[in-house]
Formats: structure tokens, sequence, C-alpha cells
């Protein structure tokens, strides 16, 4: 068994597993018969929160659509539990996957907790995830604020138990402590019920403090790996030579 160590270096609890629960080995894939994203390699262990970082267009959310089955690959394998996944990404939820994609996903004309029952989820767990959102729980989904809509679209995610999740910019026009709040909640789905984490966030610093690993991304191929905290001592480099507007057009 493997140990990789989390925040501040130390061992994960969650982090002490066997093989990954989703693997891309050497994908290639895009939006059609030419590729956005070379032989990318991701592993993602139960109990890991993995960062993958880059610039807008290197490629990051493409390798989040087609790890959950809604692009296929042109070479190369996506692995879950060491078998070749070939399902679309419905077969996949059905496994164990939730996907929360870049837009908010809530329903807006159902109250909070009609958005929380149509996932077919226990109300009161994903409000002991989000205590915030209790308050709210008779106002509909468009009135609610950006920062509840994520909490919301996060909780009906984090109340299903996934065994991976895969998240894409949980961050995106919310304000510091919002992020905390998604970012601290993925951190105990990793440590508390073993998700494999698999995030796409801009907010590199933040990421980082929460995560395992990191792989960083540009013009669709990984340019380096290694833990948050060996990415972290090196993120002034990684800002200006990976993350900055000019790095990456893929």
């Amino acid at each position: 068994m493997i140990a990789d160590p989390s925040v501040n270096g130390q061992p994960s609890p969650g982090a002490v597993r066997r093989a990954p629960a989703i693997e891309a080995r050497s994908i290639s894939a895009g939006y059609g018969p030419q590729p956005v994203i070379h032989d990318v390699c991701i592993e993602v262990r139960p109990g890991e929160v993995i960062a993958l970082l880059g610039s807008n267009g290197a490629g990051k959310t493409t390798t989040l659509l087609t790890l959950a089955g809604e692009l296929p690959v042109l070479s190369g394998n996506v692995m879950i539990d060491g078998i070749v996944a070939k399902g679309p990404l419905h077969k996949r939820a059905r496994n164990g996957l939730t996907f929360v994609t870049e837009e908010k996903s809530v329903f807006k004309g159902l109250s909070t907790r009609d958005n929380l029952r149509a996932a077919s989820v226990d109300v009161d767990e994903a409000l002991e995830l989000f205590p915030e959102l209790a308050r709210r729980i008779r106002v509909r989904g468009g009135l609610l604020s950006g920062g509840e809509q994520q909490m919301l679209t996060l909780a009906r995610s984090l109340a299903r138990k996934p065994r991976v999740l895969l998240a894409d910019e949980l961050s995106m026009g919310l304000g510091p402590l919002v992020v905390k709040r998604l970012l601290e909640a993925v951190r105990a789905a990793a440590d508390e019920q073993g998700t494999a984490v698999l995030l796409v966030e801009q907010q590199v610093r933040k990421a980082l403090a929460f995560a395992d690993r990191a792989y960083v991304m540009r013009r669709g191929r990984i340019e380096l790996s290694g833990t948050a905290v060996e990415l972290g001592a090196k993120i002034r480099e990684i800002e200006d030579k990976y993350l900055s507007t000019h790095a990456s057009r893929g």
C-alpha cells in the first residue's frame, strides 16, 4: 500500500490505499479527429485529492470530460478500478463516479430541498455538509447566490458518497470564504469517505493547500507533477512558466 503526503506534508488518512480508483493511461482526446490532449497520464487513488492545474486552454476540462466518458478517447485508456472504462457518463455515474461541471447545475425553479430530493440524496446528510443551506431550504435554486448554488451542487454530489469525484472549477466567480468551504468539503470527502478526487482549479495556491498531489498541464500535455508540498515550494516558477495567460494555447 502507498501513503502520499497531504496538507503540510503529513500522510492523509484516506490516501493509504491500493490501486488507482481512476486513471488516465496515455490518453489522447479532443472534439473531433484532432486531439486536444496528448498522452495524458494521471492516477487518483481512493482518499486522494489531486489538483489538475494549468492556464486557460491547457486541456484540463477536456481531460475531465474524457475521464467522465463525455468524450471518446482517440488513443490510450481510461481505467476505473483497473478495468478499461468504455461506457458513457451515465453508466460511470451508476458505478460511483460524479462530475461537477464548471456551470452551476441547480434546478432554478425548484427549492433547495427539492433540488436535493431530485438527486435522490438524503436531505439531512446534505445539510450536514453545508449547514449554510438549511436557512435557504425553501428558496428556489435560481434565487440562491452563486456561492449557495455551488454549495448545493457539491452537496448533491457528495451526499451520494461517490467513489470518484471529478470537479471542474469549483471556485469560479466565488469569494474566498466560499471557496474555502467548498475545498474543505472535498477534502473531508476524501479523508472520511475515501473518495478519489480530481480537482481542476484556477486558484492554484488554495488548491495545493488542500491537495495531496498535483499535475500541471500545458498545451494539452502533462508537463509537471509532484506532491502538493513539492509544487508549492516552486509556486512562483509554476505560475510564471505554466499558468500565465501566454503559457498555453492548447
